[in-house]
């Protein structure tokens, strides 16, 4: 029984090494999908990156590489690009930010992480409800008639407070929070008149609000905007999904572009 039980043993461990050894050929014998080298066009392609000097010098394509830098923040793909030394360095002396972001000044709301942009990329102004008055306007001009920036970006956000507050209007606000709730109110009032989440079209609404403001800025970006030189959208990011949402009702004769990047 012995000699059988070890004649049996064998033969399994045989039979096994056998159908390993002709797998191990198989996997050998099978083109293995090999990774796009880093920057290379492929690369360049599956990490919806765009050309930094062409995003500076046409808003459209500014445009386009926010939506493709916030595609990759929603896929976990982000590049962290322009955030090492040499990024530092090249800035030292000054700066060419290819887009102007007026966001609100939650800290849920990091724009160079969402849009995945890195040092000298953006000019951000923020504030609650992304409330602009004079020198908000001022930074915005700025951006615009010095440092050459073409892209102007409005970027609300989900679960506003301050736009909450505006749809609320709670009493006995303190201090200056008031005048924030008082610049959002328009925009909250029309949304009472919409169907669905109250919240929610208040917070586009202050958007869409704030862009048409822009738009219609004298002296500098009015002209700006009506000599198409610069472009003015409005957009708003989604706190659970990291989405940024550009809005179509700030995207006129945008052929070729979707709101959600892709």
């Amino acid at each position: 029984m012995k000699i059988h039980s070890l004649i049996a043993t064998f033969l399994v461990s045989t039979c096994l090494a056998t159908i390993s050894e002709a797998q191990s050929r198989r996997r050998a014998s099978t083109p293995q999908p090999t990774p796009a080298t880093i920057d290379s066009v492929q690369w360049r392609k599956d990490h919806y990156v765009v050309n930094r000097d062409s995003a500076y010098a046409d808003p459209r394509i500014a445009l386009r590489k926010l939506m493709g830098g916030n595609r990759r923040f929603v896929e976990h793909k982000s590049i962290r690009p322009r955030q090492d030394q040499a990024a530092l360095t090249s800035t030292e002396k000054g700066q060419k930010p290819f887009a102007i972001v007026v966001s609100c000044a939650d800290s849920r709301v990091p724009n160079e992480i969402i849009f995945d942009q890195g040092v000298g990329d953006l000019f951000i102004i923020r504030t609650a409800g992304q409330v602009m008055a004079e020198a908000s306007y001022g930074s915005i001009e700025y951006a615009s008639v010095v440092l050459g920036s073409k892209l102007i970006v409005v970027l609300g956000h989900q679960s506003c407070g301050a736009v909450d507050a505006a749809v609320k209007r709670p009493e006995n606000l303190p201090g200056h929070i008031i005048a924030l709730v008082n610049s959002i109110k328009p925009a909250a009032q029309k949304a009472k008149a919409m169907g669905g989440n109250l919240l929610e079209n208040a917070i586009r609404q202050n958007v869409i609000e704030q862009v048409n403001s822009l738009r219609d800025l004298d002296p500098v970006l009015s002209r700006k905007y009506q000599n198409g030189e610069i472009l003015i959208v409005g957009a708003v990011y989604n706190l659970g999904t990291g989405k940024v949402e550009f809005l179509p009702e700030t995207l006129p004769s945008m052929v070729g572009y979707t709101t959600s990047g892709r």
